[in-house]
């Protein structure tokens, strides 16, 4: 039998969990953030049973004793609490409903005196925008926004696309790596994000981590990194490009730290994390709003409905993967017990691979990219082992509803 050809570090043999309705072909978050050529992306873990590291993650918040976690996290706010109104800690987000919560209840249940940072959207919505405002306007924070050099962010998310099919890397890199830059400049040792990763199925992440951590810096020769699949020299030549330019897209260095000792905490870690709770409060208490309609590709309203770019994102999931948005909306509520794996083995079959055309348009015009090179790089794209042509059309090999019969 041929071997077929496997792209991007993918295992060679497509499994699916046997819990929710993701397969071993997803990529780790962290494996995305990084820089260097060489970096292989790991993928999500599957223990003897065939069970994602994911669900074994949600298994295990029943055995975890919430009430002891949140007297942790009240005795580590305590010690960074200001006394004199100054800001305490930094949180950073869009404004969706994971950074409204975190935001709102630091604020409010644990009286902290919280920064809120954005890294915008590459293209907001209109939903993301309103979404935004209520978050500083209703649930009422100070907020700094970094809206990076327009020219640069487009030039690399196109690049990101034609090099590594990756239109969110620009953002992801951003929104990783302005955070702890921002909290060194102004004194804030505490920084908050939300879900701690093993909630996905990546490498479970140390609740805390300080910035002395070597992980959050960048490599000390810029020749070894790599940024929308460029050498990082080459990429400063070719498009007359300064480092001045690229800076904000690369983990803070060692020698910006000085004497600081900036901590990275998840709130998820001390305060049970459940996503649609978490919309619900977004909701009731920051103005939050769902859009009136499906995102594409799923059947969720609320989750990633920030940027235009979302919809293309997930899309190229389902191209290089064979998962897209339904497939990580359904896994998730699989294992919140929100709906059963037949549910969302059934809503998979539906929804996954829908073209996003809502906002096509206005992307493709906004990267200066024809919308017939956006299909070629989805052809080039198609790892072998995923995809086949029957009757001039693009079939998955394997599928969810077909490997559960």
């Amino acid at each position: 039998m041929e071997k077929l050809v496997t792209k991007f570090g993918l295992p060679s043999e497509v499994k699916f969990c046997k819990k929710c309705v993701i397969s071993n072909q997803r990529p780790s978050s962290a494996a995305e953030h990084k820089h260097n050529k060489d970096s292989k992306k790991s993928t999500i873990g599957f223990d003897d049973l065939g069970v994602c590291d994911a669900c074994r993650a949600a298994e295990s918040k029943d055995k975890i004793d919430w009430v002891q976690r949140e007297k942790e996290l009240v005795q580590l706010l305590d010690k960074y609490r200001s006394k004199d109104g100054s800001y305490d800690c930094l949180v950073p987000g869009s404004g969706g409903k994971d950074s409204a919560y975190q935001a709102h209840i630091l604020k409010y249940k644990y009286g902290m005196n919280p920064l809120t940072l954005t890294w915008p959207p590459i293209m907001y919505t209109t939903y993301g925008y309103e979404n935004w405002k209520n978050w500083i306007e209703i649930g009422g924070f100070d907020n700094m926004t970094i809206k990076p050099n327009g020219k640069v962010q487009k030039l690399l998310t196109r690049l990101s696309i034609e090099n590594i099919f990756h239109p969110f890397q620009t953002f992801m890199l951003g929104q990783k790596n302005v955070a702890p830059k921002i909290a060194a400049k102004l004194g804030i040792n505490l920084v908050f994000y939300g879900e701690n990763e093993a909630e996905y199925g990546n490498p479970i992440a140390e609740n805390q981590s300080s910035l002395r951590d070597k992980a959050y810096f960048s490599a000390q020769n810029l020749n070894d990194i790599y940024l929308a699949g460029v050498p990082y020299q080459e990429l400063k030549q070719k498009h007359n490009l300064t480092d001045a330019d690229l800076k904000l897209y690369l983990p803070i260095e060692e020698k910006d730290l000085a004497n600081r000792d900036i901590n990275i905490h998840f709130l998820g870690y001390y305060l049970r994390w459940t996503p649609q709770e978490v919309f619900y409060y977004a909701v009731e208490n920051t103005g939050f709003k769902a859009r009136p309609f499906r995102s594409q590709g799923t059947y969720c309203k609320y989750h990633s409905i920030d940027d235009k770019i979302d919809d293309l994102h997930f899309y190229t999931t389902y191209i290089k993967f064979g998962i897209g948005r339904c497939s990580y909306d359904a896994s998730q509520e699989i294992r919140n017990n929100h709906i059963t794996r037949e549910e969302g083995v059934q809503l998979v079959k539906k929804f996954d691979g829908e073209f996003p055309d809502r906002y096509f348009g206005d992307l493709m015009e906004y990267l200066e990219m024809k919308p017939e090179r956006f299909m070629e790089l989805c052809d080039e794209n198609r790892s072998p082992h995923l995809w086949k042509k029957e009757n001039d059309k693009w079939m998955l090999r394997h599928a969810v509803w077909n490997e559960s019969k």
